[in-house]
């Protein structure tokens, strides 16, 4: 997967806004006001780009058993985000269903009244 089709995977999903709360190498999608996942630009760049997604824990640990470039989220809870290597042991099929899984987790967290904002948006 290059770094487009992850950019433009991600703002498909409905409510998604794109920021770079940390610095200016961060690229951090939300939805409703929460990370759903994350990556850096220049990692991207140099040919080796990791995406931290958030995941429900017992399907994570199940996850970093089956493929090498599935670890525990970077600088994120251990037990609900993974950081994934892009282009390595993960199919692009899997990333994407990763994607959604991570967007839907924090999705079902956010507020029902946030949920319907978003639900009735246009896209």
């Amino acid at each position: 997967m290059n770094l487009e089709t992850f950019y433009e995977y991600c703002l498909s999903k409905k409510g998604v806004t794109e920021h770079f709360p940390f610095d200016e190498d961060t690229l951090v999608f939300k939805v409703g006001g929460k990370i759903f996942a994350l990556s850096s630009l220049l990692q991207w760049e140099k040919g080796t780009p990791h995406v931290n997604l958030k995941c429900d824990p017992e399907r994570a640990q199940e996850l970093r058993a089956e493929y090498d470039a599935i670890n525990p989220g970077f600088h994120m809870s251990k037990v609900h985000w993974n950081t994934i290597g892009v282009n390595q042991d993960v199919p692009d099929a899997l990333l994407k269903e990763l994607i959604d899984h991570s967007y839907d987790l924090v999705f079902k967290s956010l507020t029902k009244k946030i949920q319907m904002e978003i639900i009735e948006l246009e896209k």
